[in-house]
C-alpha cells in the first residue's frame, strides 16, 4: 500500500465525518500498516491526515515513525504540519521515531526536532557491548501514574526496534526500560505522549495501550 495515499482504511471514517476520530499524521516516514491493522482489531476509528488543512477535524492524533529521526523531521516539515502539531491541545501519541520527534534534539543526523519535551534522543553507546539495534521484547516499568498504562500490568513486555533512545528524566518519563542503561520507554508532556516501543506489535498490552489512548480526553 502507498503510505501517502488518501484512502481511508478499515474502520476509518470518511472526510465528511472526521470529527471525533483519531487522525494518523501521514508524512511519509511511518510504516502504518501494522498500526492501522491494530486499530481495526480494537474497533478504533481513524483516518489519514495528509495536509495541514485536514488536521483540525480530529480529536486526537498519532505520529508514527520509522527510520532516521533527522530525515523524518525533514519530511514532517515538508508536510506543513509542524506548527499544527506544536499548537494542538488535543492528545497526541508519538510511536518509535514519532516519539523521538517530540524531543528537542537527536544525535541521529544532529537534528533539531519538535521540541515539545526538553529531552535529547541519544545513540546507544558502543561501550555497552550490546547488540544494536535493540530489537525484540523488553520489560517496561511504570515510573509515574498515567492514563496511557491504565490496566496494564507493571513490568509487561513490549516490542522494540531502535538504535536511538530518549534519555531518562523523572519529570517526563512515565515508563522506563533497561538495555545497558535505563531510558524512557514512554514520556508525557502536557497533552503529548510518546512510546519508544511499537504498541501495534506488542500483543495484548500494546492493544490495551492503544485503547487507553483512544479514550484520553
Amino acid at each position: 500500500m502507498n503510505e501517502n495515499s488518501s484512502q481511508h482504511l478499515g474502520t476509518s471514517t470518511p472526510p465528511t465525518e472526521r470529527v471525533g476520530t483519531l487522525g494518523i499524521v501521514n508524512y511519509g516516514a511511518g510504516n502504518i500498516f501494522s498500526l492501522t491493522a491494530a486499530l481495526e482489531r480494537q474497533g478504533i476509528s481513524y483516518a489519514m491526515i495528509n495536509s495541514p488543512e485536514e488536521f483540525d477535524g480530529f480529536d486526537r492524533y498519532i505520529i508514527p515513525g520509522v527510520g532516521h529521526a533527522g530525515a523524518a523531521m525533514q519530511k514532517l516539515k515538508e508536510s506543513g504540519m509542524v506548527e499544527k502539531i506544536r499548537a494542538t491541545t488535543k492528545p497526541v501519541l508519538g510511536i518509535c521515531v514519532g516519539m523521538q520527534l517530540l524531543t528537542s534534539h537527536s544525535e541521529e543526523g544532529n537534528a533539531d526536532l519538535l521540541g515539545i519535551a526538553p529531552l535529547k534522543t541519544c545513540h546507544f553507546s558502543e561501550n555497552l557491548k550490546l547488540k544494536i539495534p535493540h530489537m525484540g521484547w523488553n520489560r517496561v516499568s511504570s515510573e509515574l501514574d498515567n492514563e496511557l498504562f491504565k490496566g496494564i500490568t507493571n513490568g509487561s513486555y513490549f516490542y522494540y526496534v531502535h538504535s536511538y533512545f530518549i534519555e531518562f528524566n523523572p519529570t517526563f518519563t512515565i515508563a522506563s526500560t533497561e538495555y545497558g542503561i535505563k531510558y524512557s520507554a514512554a514520556l508525557k508532556k502536557d497533552n503529548f505522549y510518546g512510546v519508544q516501543f511499537h504498541p501495534e506489535k506488542s500483543g495484548e498490552a500494546g492493544e490495551q495501550l492503544l485503547r487507553n489512548f483512544a479514550s484520553i480526553n
